[in-house]
């Protein structure tokens, strides 16, 4: 008869001593071990370890009371520390995890989920001051979408990042006032609309399906549905864990014992510290927003737009229940109205088959042509033979597999050159598929012009694709000899970058054309302003009720020039000023520089406004005093070149070699943005400059205009669009006159030379004007 076990008390050298029971000379069943140093256990044993429910105080006063398994604290139980913090819940190796509630030893609470002993989930964290914080939380911080209501009454309901506010979101005051807007790392950035207390405020859940306040997660959480984290926990948490490798003596058990102790110390006073980090008083900036409301009628609304925390634009509109009903009529009846195109039909659920469509056409002709050895194009890589053909059906074929989508007809145009073109422009073959084939899939963005193209976006924004039309595919495949050479030959192009070319045919015989492109503004930095400038006045402005955080403005809403180092703005002009020749050359006419500005000014501001107030005060300030005070602080510096450092991972946006600086003694140059980033600098690429805007006011008591300057320090990302648009012989008057502006009656013919050299003049002179 086997033994069961008896009960027994076993002292051992290292000053361990265990009471209870015993199968052979191991501890069985139920007993009480003592380690050397004071610490105690008392519970289950089985298979030769502490497996089960027991008791285990430290030396320290800690002690933890619940569910083990193979000596973790591990399935649900309950820990209080000699500082007071109470946890209770869920387990897993030594550590939090699962749904479990922490009372800290200020008063804290924090109840939800946790991993690996962190908060890590749906939330809820109550500060012993009152405020609460209920949503996301990422390794140990606030992180996600989330509410934060702070006891003084005002709530933030939206996205944060790492603690702090970043994101979409809407900020209600305590008193009534309500600001929907974005933020970046807890400053208010970009456009956002002010409702003071008193007017009539959209309700969140209209805000949370608005399409004017969307971010690349759809905007706002639907408040309703964020709801604490319930605090009953099963006890079963435990119950499927497999039994750890066992002991091979008493003295591992001590010993692991005994790390154990140190790690819950080490690791609750940590839960403390990320804690308190996120206990944030971020309402402050914010109250000057509220101490308006009084003085303002309730029809009335703010539209303000900040840059990193700074106000830089202000107007007031009216906002009332009738005029929104009246635009959301006349939204509709342009609608009823509005002429339907082919691509008007891919809309919704067909918009999905044709992205489905792209993504496997794609993956199948670069996964046929990668294999293909390395060579030079050839001549015939560019005739109307160079094309790869293949039918998807549902169902699947030999050479194609089964998907979901509708069946369709593929061509790929010219693979072996898009594939050189891709080699040249630093892409890796698996990355260019991964981006925008991969599981995430494409976006769908509005179209910035009125070619009504469709236009997707990369999952990681590296790539814009765009549909085109017949004649734009044929200028396309026109110029694509030269175009070839002209990147081969100009790594700094700012051209557009072209990967590949494709079609799509549907049944019935409707055939849609893509071209797939660089995304300009492919960069981490935010992109506070977008402008496509073509050095024209005819219609070149954006009506301000057009305009969101998202709008790609026009010439005549550029209020700015740009001065830049000499050699980076020379470098830049030459660029150019070969790329204008190239289109030239193709007969190409209106084409854009698209131009992206990042504001890094907070400081400049500051310098601005301090400025403006002594201007105020004092009446006769001498001129040399003047132009003192105007001299602002920079927030940009340019340092020497250092790969090391610098991010150099290739990628679309990359755009041949480092710059020289002129400021820097001809060397290669970085740009260091202080508590950021250093960037590498490049044409079109994290280029840095100064953009100043005159502002004109009228001194009280001087019947003169003083002209004063706001000056920001910017990054700029630009790049040459719009190319596809070939010099039309029918229209040439036509389009003297409504683009360019020429007299139709004198002028009989517009070439692509006046289109360039009037391009090149705005550039130069109005927006890129010489330092002084």
């Amino acid at each position: 008869m086997e033994d069961s076990g008896r009960f027994d008390e076993k002292s051992f050298s290292n000053g361990d001593v265990y009471i209870g029971m015993i199968k052979g000379i191991l501890p069985h069943d139920k007993g009480k071990y003592t380690w050397s140093d004071g610490t105690v256990y008392e519970g289950d044993w089985e298979g030769e370890k502490m497996t089960g429910k027991g008791l285990v105080v430290w030396s320290t006063g800690a002690h933890y009371e619940g569910e083990i398994c193979g000596g973790y604290l591990h399935g649900y139980g309950t820990l209080t520390t000699s500082a007071g913090c109470i946890y209770r819940g869920g387990w897993k190796m030594n550590a939090q995890h699962g749904i479990g509630l922490q009372k800290y030893s200020n008063s804290d609470v924090y109840e939800g989920l946790w991993k690996e002993g962190v908060p890590e989930g749906s939330g809820r964290y109550t500060w012993n001051n009152g405020n609460m914080y209920v949503g996301n939380w990422k390794n140990g911080r606030i992180d996600g979408r989330g509410v934060m209501k702070w006891v003084k009454g005002d709530t933030f309901h939206g996205f944060w990042s790492n603690g702090v506010m970043h994101g979409s979101g809407v900020y209600s005051f305590g008193e009534g006032g309500l600001y929907i807007g974005t933020w970046n790392k807890g400053l208010k950035d970009g456009k956002g609309v002010f409702y003071p207390a008193g007017s009539k405020q959209p309700s969140l859940r209209m805000i949370s399906h608005s399409p004017h306040h969307s971010d690349d997660n759809g905007f706002l959480l639907n408040i309703q549905k964020h709801e604490a984290p319930k605090a009953r926990v099963k006890r079963s948490l435990s119950e499927n864990i497999s039994v750890i490798s066992r002991f091979k003596s008493f003295r591992q058990i001590s010993q692991r014992t005994s790390s154990l102790k140190i790690n819950l110390v080490r690791d609750d006073s940590a839960q403390d510290c990320v804690c308190h980090d996120s206990s944030l008083a971020l309402s402050n900036d914010l109250d000057e927003d509220q101490s308006e409301a009084s003085s303002v009628k309730s029809t009335l609304v703010y539209e303000r737009e900040y840059v990193q925390g700074v106000l830089i634009m202000e107007r007031i509109s009216e906002c009332s229940e009738s005029s929104r009903k009246k635009k959301q009529q006349n939204k509709f009846s342009v609608k009823q109205v509005k002429k339907s195109s082919c691509l008007d039909n891919f809309q919704g659920q067909r918009s999905y088959y044709l992205k489905l469509n792209l993504q496997l056409g794609i993956r199948y002709t670069v996964g046929k042509i990668t294999p293909v050895p390395a060579r030079e194009v050839r001549s015939s890589d560019f005739g109307d033979r160079a094309r790869i053909r293949m039918y998807f059906p549902r169902a699947g074929s030999k050479l194609t597999p089964p998907h979901s989508s509708i069946n369709f007809y593929w061509k790929d145009y010219c693979p072996m050159v898009f594939r050189n073109l891709r080699e040249m422009f630093k892409l890796d073959a698996a990355e260019y598929m991964m981006s925008i084939c991969g599981d995430s899939g494409l976006r769908d963005l509005s179209s910035p012009g009125k070619s009504g193209s469709i236009f997707y976006l990369s999952k990681d924004d590296r790539f814009v694709i765009k549909t085109v039309n017949k004649s734009e595919l044929q200028v396309l495949l026109s110029m694509l000899p030269k175009y070839y050479r002209h990147v081969g030959d100009h790594e700094n192009t700012l051209i557009t970058k072209f990967f590949g070319l494709h079609r799509i045919t549907l049944r019935g015989g409707k055939k849609v054309r893509f071209v797939v492109m660089g995304n300009v503004f492919c960069t981490e930095l935010q992109i506070h302003r977008r402008y496509d400038l073509k050095g024209s006045s005819h219609g070149r402005y954006t009506d301000n009720d057009k305009i969101n955080c998202n709008t790609t403005l026009k010439d005549l809403d550029l209020k700015y020039e740009f001065h830049m180092d000499k050699k980076l703005r020379e470098s830049l002009l030459k660029q150019i000023s070969l790329d204008c020749k190239f289109l030239e050359s193709q007969h190409i006419i209106d084409y854009s520089l698209l131009l992206g500005l990042h504001f890094r000014a907070p400081e400049n501001m500051k310098a601005f406004v301090e400025h403006h107030e002594s201007m105020q005060h004092q009446e006769n300030l001498p001129s040399g005093d003047e132009e003192e005070h105007l001299i602002l602080p920079k927030g940009l510096l340019l340092v020497s070149h250092e790969p090391s450092i610098v991010n150099t991972a290739p990628g679309p946006h990359i755009r041949g070699n480092t710059l020289r600086a002129y400021s820097m003694g001809d060397t290669e140059v970085d740009l260091l943005l202080p508590g950021t980033a250093r960037l590498r600098v490049q044409l079109g690429v994290n280029m840095p400059a100064q953009a100043t805007r005159k502002i004109v006011e009228d001194k009280v008591e001087e019947a003169k205009e003083v002209e004063l300057f706001e000056v920001y320090d910017v990054v700029l990302y630009m790049g040459i669009i719009d190319i596809l648009q070939s010099y039309n012989l029918k229209k040439k008057i036509e389009h003297s006159y409504k683009s360019l502006q020429f007299d139709p009656i004198t002028v009989s013919v517009v070439e692509p030379k006046m289109y360039a050299q009037r391009f090149l003049k705005f550039l130069e002179e109005k927006v890129f004007p010489q330092t002084p």
